[in-house]
């Protein structure tokens, strides 16, 4: 995502491209996770959010107005956060309820 905020300040400004890149990211993040640490991913992509909108946030004079746009930034992309956190949820959530029918399964044929 610190990559995406990059190239989205250095293309276009606005932050509707980082926004919707931002879902394919969650999509990919929560597949790619390990098994062991499926519950992290809707934790850890709302933090990678936060983390790509440093760079792709609008900067005002000093530290302050660089805070006040990411707050701003973070303010008037919540949707996108939301949609993504819960699109992470959701596939994190399909493959822990496979896994534990998998496991079941391998303890049923044990018996």
């Amino acid at each position: 995502m610190l990559l995406l905020g990059f190239l989205d300040s250095a293309l276009s400004g606005s932050l509707g491209l980082y926004s919707v890149l931002f879902l394919p990211v969650c999509v990919l993040t929560a597949l790619w996770v390990r098994e062991g640490d499926l519950l992290t991913a809707p934790v850890v992509v709302p933090n990678a959010f936060a983390l790509g909108l440093l760079p792709a946030a609008d900067h005002g004079g000093g530290l302050g107005g660089h805070l006040m746009g990411l707050v701003t930034a973070l303010a008037t992309e919540a949707g996108w956060l939301y949609g993504g956190t819960l699109i992470a949820g959701v596939v994190v959530l399909v493959r822990r309820v496979r896994l534990v029918a998998r496991r079941a399964a391998i303890r049923g044929r044990a018996d």
